[in-house]
């Protein structure tokens, strides 16, 4: 309880610096609808294949978008030593890996909100009654980059170039991500319904289970490296 308290905390703390500068999700927020209009002019899909690709292009607009938000994820904390006091604190590293987790997540959130209903508007997709279920596998998927993201944003985070450092670590270690939620969004909008897409489900919950286990445990070696 002690861990979740001060994971509670440090989010809050965050979200209203947030509040406050709106720098990350401005950000995001026009990157990624400025990425669906580049696709929407560039790829000229054919009714029967814009089902099959939709996904795809979708979370090629959440990776470049989310990665944004990572590059950005310690910038509080590097301004005026911040970290380094943070880590001089008897705070349980843990408690930090999750409240960043839980900061990004939020972020990510906040603009999935708008960017998927855009999506199917600008390319015409059917069957809005399936939005519901794609959003949850959105979130599972989101989910898991977030709780990368973090791992990786804090072993980049002293490193020269880490902007550009950030998303070759990542974006390797996102393909079982990647692949299981692009998967299951193609099954639901074949079938219309998550039932067939189970086994790519489990997969995602189960690495998001196994990954913000290990977050908690590894974290501390992880930000004081």
């Amino acid at each position: 309880m002690n861990l979740l308290r001060q994971a509670y905390l440090l989010l809050c703390k965050d979200l209203l610096l947030e509040l406050r500068r709106r720098d990350s999700l401005l950000t995001m927020f026009f990157f990624g609808t400025l990425l669906l209009f580049v696709f929407h002019f560039a790829f000229d899909l054919p009714p029967d294949k814009i089902g099959e690709l939709a996904p795809a292009l979708l979370w090629l607009a959440f990776l470049f978008t989310g990665t944004l938000g990572l590059a950005q994820l310690f910038q509080a904390e590097r301004d005026n030593h911040c970290l380094d006091a943070l880590l001089l604190s008897p705070l349980d590293r843990g408690a930090l890996f999750l409240a960043k987790t839980g900061f990004n997540f939020i972020l990510m959130f906040l603009v999935e909100l708008v960017v998927i209903p855009l999506f199917w508007i600008l390319f015409n997709l059917p069957a809005w009654n399936l939005i519901p279920q794609l959003f949850l596998v959105t979130l599972l998927g989101t989910l898991g980059f977030c709780v990368l993201g973090t791992i990786t944003a804090a072993i980049t985070l002293r490193a020269r170039g880490r902007e550009l450092l950030l998303p070759l670590v990542l974006f390797p270690l996102m393909i079982p991500v990647i692949l299981a939620t692009i998967r299951c969004m193609e099954t639901v909008l074949k079938t219309g319904g998550v039932a067939d897409a189970m086994g790519w489900l489990r997969m995602l919950i189960g690495f998001d289970v196994i990954f913000i286990t290990i977050g908690v445990l590894i974290f501390d070696s992880v930000i004081e490296s």
